[in-house]
């Protein structure tokens, strides 16, 4: 083996041992309040536990990126409150109008934070977690909405075409990756709730009648009860 070829091996081996290295990320907790710290590593820790993941170390790591994605939210949102709370005491130097562009560019600004953080984290995740286990961060991050409402969907008219369901999955789908940005609890439910009512315009345009299809569905429901009660 000539010089070079031995040179290219090495090269090659260190690469390989280089990228092989899990460093160990570490949660940013430094100056924010011990309590609120606590909640959040148990909030992220119960997420991990559904995620299957055997390595300690991988585990950690993965809880470590969880908490800090919720400590950045947590900042973004605080920081785009305190912004709009100067403009508003700010009764002298500007007019009404000039309030509103300026809290129009603190909304855009934080929008561009939000977008930034959204996909650093799942660019932080795929260096741990496989497409699965990510899918399954994001469903338990938006309480598992998207799941819950495309399957009663479906269950409430049998008779959509796949076409149909196409649309309806990439619209939830749409909804949970900005519900996974949202500042709460009620915010997430609410991206949700624009997009249902989106799909049940959708579905009434083509022609469904979402009054009956409701009704018929619980009477379906009722007497699949009613049939294991007689068992």
């Amino acid at each position: 083996m000539n010089s070079n070829k031995i040179k290219i091996t090495l090269l090659l081996l260190f690469v390989f041992a280089f990228s092989a290295i899990t460093y160990a990320v570490e949660l940013k907790s430094e100056g924010r309040d011990s309590a609120y710290v606590e909640t959040i590593k148990v909030r992220s820790q119960k997420i991990v536990d559904k995620l299957g993941i055997k390595n300690p170390g991988t585990a950690t790591n993965v809880r470590n990126i969880l908490a800090n994605r919720y400590f950045e939210l947590n900042d973004i949102y605080e920081a785009r409150d305190q912004a709009n709370k100067e403009i508003d005491n700010i009764k002298i130097l500007f007019s009404a109008e000039q309030k509103k562009a300026e809290k129009e560019k603190i909304l855009q600004k934080t929008d561009s934070e939000i977008f930034r953080s959204h996909f650093a984290f799942i660019s932080a995740l795929m260096q741990h977690v496989d497409n699965q286990q990510i899918d399954k961060v994001k469903d338990e991050m938006t309480y598992g909405v998207l799941m819950v409402t495309y399957t009663a969907t479906l269950e409430m008219i049998p008779s959509l075409k796949e076409d149909e369901k196409k649309q309806i999955y990439a619209w939830l789908w749409e909804a949970r990756e900005l519900a996974m940005n949202a500042e709460s609890s009620n915010k997430k439910h609410g991206v949700f709730g624009k997009y249902k009512g989106r799909i049940n315009n959708y579905l009434s345009a083509r022609g469904y009648n979402l009054t009956e299809e409701r009704k018929a569905w619980e009477q379906r429901i009722k007497a699949k009860e009613a049939k294991k009660g007689k068992k």
